[in-house]
């Protein structure tokens, strides 16, 4: 028996890439779930598929939505925040619908998310809550305008969070994946440097859902690479710039 065996977990992001991956793994391991996104038809085929799923469709974006699916979850023990937007943006070149659509996704969406479900786990004094980062999060990166910069406040978020539910029996974690093969980053022209498959990283969140640490970034050693630059002296960094 699994540590997710007989619990329930809401997957918000649920219809492809990590987040339909991570449905499958919790699944196996005998979870029921909700899954979540805005794609109706794509959530009822993964739950056909699925024991124990069943699908909450709306939009991260509409609040009223947000509240309208944390009605219709009903009660559950852990939350994972998956939901994600991205185009590549150069500041140069700036789309600024664009770019606050993918904030609205990937970080105040999860506001909005978080504000309707933490305060019921903090009265019930349980609860496990796992946020989807980023390593793009840790640096300002190039053509990366709000995609970076949302994952980077969701980073921000997810600490601040670790402070003040200390003691509560609420869980928060971060977990931050490099690159994954999916929709979004085959948009992408350059070369991104270990790749992983949706189903890898999906094993790599289960892993750190599974246990009680606070951050999991991953994989290594690109994100050690990642996290060594904020040891490096501004002109090495921007070089040039």
């Amino acid at each position: 028996m699994s540590s997710f065996d007989g619990k329930t977990y809401w997957i918000i992001g649920a219809s492809e890439g990590l987040g339909r991956a991570l449905a499958e793994a919790l699944s196996r391991r005998g979870a029921h779930l909700i899954l979540s996104a805005r794609n109706v038809t794509r959530l009822a085929e993964i739950c056909e598929k699925l024991p124990n799923a069943r699908s909450v469709p709306f939009d991260v974006t509409d609040l009223e939505a947000v509240r309208r699916a944390v009605a219709d979850a009903g009660a559950f023990d852990g939350l994972v925040y998956n939901a994600g937007a991205y185009e590549p943006i150069n500041a140069a070149d700036w789309n600024t619908e664009v770019a606050l659509t993918i904030s609205d996704v990937n970080y105040s969406g999860a506001l909005r998310v978080l504000g309707e479900t933490v305060p019921g786990f903090v009265q019930e004094g349980r609860g496990d809550i796992t946020l989807i980062g980023s390593l793009a999060g840790y640096h300002g990166l190039p053509n990366a305008i709000s995609y970076g910069s949302s994952k980077a406040a969701l980073i921000s978020l997810a600490e601040t969070m670790r402070h003040d539910l200390a003691g509560t029996g609420v869980t928060v974690r971060i977990v931050n994946p490099g690159f994954i093969k999916t929709r979004l980053t085959d948009k992408n022209s350059f070369k991104m440097p270990m790749l992983m498959t949706p189903e890898d990283a999906a094993d790599r969140v289960l892993r750190a859902m599974s246990r009680g640490r606070f951050r999991t970034d991953f994989p290594a050693p690109f994100s050690w690479l990642v996290r060594l630059i904020d040891y490096l002296p501004d002109i090495l960094v921007y070089r040039g710039k």
